[in-house]
């Protein structure tokens, strides 16, 4: 380009023309950018709008596939409907044949049972003459039947009660004999073989006969002993105390009642007696344990009995001893190692002023003194038993009645007043009536009666109402041992000794009562000291004879079945219901001046 050319208007054009390219250029990058934030926005209402179609057609999908799920389920169901229905009908079909054969199969059957019916109509008829001889011939043997079984149940019944009239009339001790089964230890063992005797030692020579006699049979002998009643060794406790029982009504009637248990060591006393509580807490329950004993039976029955009497008429106390050493013990006092006396009262009658006597009101606090007594007997293992009792226990009921209205009338008695006892009520069939004369000339006696009438009229005065006290006594005796075969020493020895003398004792009062002899050695044990009202004494008296069966004890067996023998021979004077202590000293010098059953017999009665 030559120098000298004037080009600045060149470039001012220049310029301006750029700039007004570059503001065309920034305008039209604003309108693009306005268009791309047009487009943005619309793009993202598509992206919205295209959302909303595929939810709904999402929605339109899942409805169509329900619909096309129900449309499936109910081809299904119309699918097993068409079988079930081609199913039924062809059922149908087949029925329908069985009703078409059926009046011909019935007919057929129908044809059958009456030819059946006439053939067995021709048998009945043909066997009709030999079966109403038959029908007669057995109504005749019944009808014979029923007439001997009524004959023999009133001839038993004549001669039970003329035997328990009998026994009222002789005032004779009831002996019951209970043979226990055979036991593993009485088959002995090699340290006893020395003390063998003609043949087997296990051998069974105790046999019950029947419901009154047992006999002992033997190689040399075979002995019969009868007595009142013998259990058999398969009778259990039941039994036993269902001859029991008709003797508590007559403890309810005012008698003293004793049972007492004699037998040798491991003979099964103590299980006759308490049965199963004799190691184990007592539980009451309603019905009584299978293998309860008579003491257990005896207070259920008792509390029984005074249920059916009025409230608060009957008040009962327990004591629990035992004579151990010849010395009686007091179970139930905190110290019962503390000796004890019997005392004899000015009208005879016996009692331990020092005795604990507890009152209870049901059969579990009754049980529980016992069981309580129980834990301090003396036991001692031997080779005879493993619980051989060393003392001879004592459980007395002592039951507290009001005395009857005839004691407190209104008006003054007679010169002479005979006061019918009645007949006792219950299942004692042994109890008679009786008839006690009371002669009223005696001044302390209506005296007595008055004041018995003024307290109860005036019971203000302080004075108590007569009251009537009987006693059960429940005596369960330590077993007589030979000491060669038990094979005690030392103080078991010594407490073996005790025991058959007070036993010997017992045996020598029962043949001084049966000898009549002047004089009773009640004295010579304490043991028959504490028993004398029941053995010598006005209450009934029940001894249960407890033997074993094995030939290894026959003469510890035979000694206790001679021992029921004596007692059956004693004869006492007919039992004596118990007057009101406040009446009974004056009762019983008045009462026909009779006297004790010791002074019948011709001996004192201490």
């Amino acid at each position: 380009m030559p120098l000298g050319i004037d080009r600045s208007h060149f470039l001012t054009d220049k310029v301006k023309k750029l700039e007004k390219e570059a503001t065309t250029k920034d305008e039209r990058i604003a309108t693009l950018e306005t268009e791309n934030a047009m487009l943005y926005l619309k793009l993202a209402q598509l992206r919205s709008m295209l959302q909303s179609t595929r939810e709904e057609v999402s929605g339109l999908q899942s409805q169509y596939e329900a619909e096309l799920q129900f449309k499936q389920s109910v081809a299904q169901s119309a699918f097993k409907f068409k079988q079930e229905l081609d199913q039924i009908r062809r059922q149908a079909s087949s029925l329908q044949k069985v009703a078409i054969d059926l009046p011909q199969q019935f007919q057929k059957e129908l044809t059958n049972a009456n030819s059946v019916i006439q053939r067995q109509k021709h048998m009945f008829l043909s066997q009709s003459s030999s079966l109403s001889t038959l029908q007669d011939q057995l109504n005749h043997l019944q009808d014979a039947l029923q007439d001997i079984t009524e004959r023999h149940d009133k001839e038993k019944k004549r001669r039970q009660e003329l035997h328990n009239i009998l026994m009222e009339l002789r005032g004779n001790i009831r002996v019951h004999c209970r043979i226990r089964p055979l036991m593993e230890f009485d088959c002995g063992s090699d340290d006893t073989a020395t003390f063998g005797r003609q043949g087997t030692k296990s051998e069974v020579v105790v046999h019950y006969v029947d419901e009154e006699n047992v006999c002992v049979r033997t190689a040399k002998h075979n002995k019969v002993f009868e007595y009142e009643r013998v259990y058999s060794p398969s009778e259990g406790q039941d039994q036993v105390f269902d001859e029991v029982q008709p003797m508590l009504t007559s403890l309810l009637d005012g008698y003293n009642i004793c049972i007492m248990a004699y037998g040798q060591t491991g003979s099964g006393k103590t299980h006759t007696m308490l049965g199963s509580h004799k190691n184990e807490d007592y539980n009451l329950t309603t019905d009584p344990h299978p293998e309860e004993g008579v003491i257990p039976r005896a207070t259920r029955e008792l509390f029984r009995l005074i249920s059916e009497k009025p409230p608060d008429s009957y008040t009962l106390e327990v004591s629990v001893v035992e004579i151990y050493n010849n010395d009686i013990r007091d179970l139930l006092s905190n110290d019962s190692n503390a000796k004890h006396d019997v005392i004899t009262g000015a009208d005879g009658s016996l009692n331990l002023p020092t005795l604990t006597s507890k009152p209870v009101e049901t059969v579990h606090d009754v049980m529980r003194m016992v069981q309580y007594g129980l834990r301090t007997r003396r036991e001692t293992a031997t080779l005879v038993h493993e619980h051989s009792s060393r003392s001879h226990l004592v459980v007395s009921l002592t039951l507290t009645s009001q005395a009857p209205d005839f004691f407190s009338l209104n008006k003054p008695p007679t010169p002479t007043q005979e006061i019918s006892t009645g007949s006792v009520v219950g299942r004692d069939r042994k109890a008679r009536p009786q008839s006690i004369s009371v002669t009223m000339s005696s001044p302390s006696l209506s005296s007595l009666v008055d004041q018995s009438t003024n307290s109860r009229e005036s019971p203000g005065l302080g004075s108590s109402p007569a009251v009537i006290r009987t006693k059960l006594q429940l005596v369960d005796l330590a077993g007589s041992e030979c000491v060669g075969m038990s094979g005690v020493t030392g103080a078991a020895l010594r407490e073996a000794s005790h025991i058959n003398k007070s036993l010997s004792a017992l045996a020598d009062v029962l043949g001084a009562l049966a000898e009549h002899r002047s004089h009773v050695p009640y004295r010579n044990s304490r043991l028959t000291h504490l028993l004398q009202d029941s053995i010598g004494g006005d209450a009934k008296l029940l001894v249960l004879l407890c033997v074993a069966p094995a030939h290894r004890y026959i003469t510890e067996t035979s000694q206790c079945l001679g021992f029921g023998q004596r007692a059956r021979q004693v004869q006492r004077g007919p039992t004596k219901r118990r007057l009101p202590s406040s009446a009974e000293k004056v009762g019983a010098e008045s009462v026909h001046q009779r006297p004790r059953s010791g002074s019948a017999l011709g001996q004192s009665p201490r």
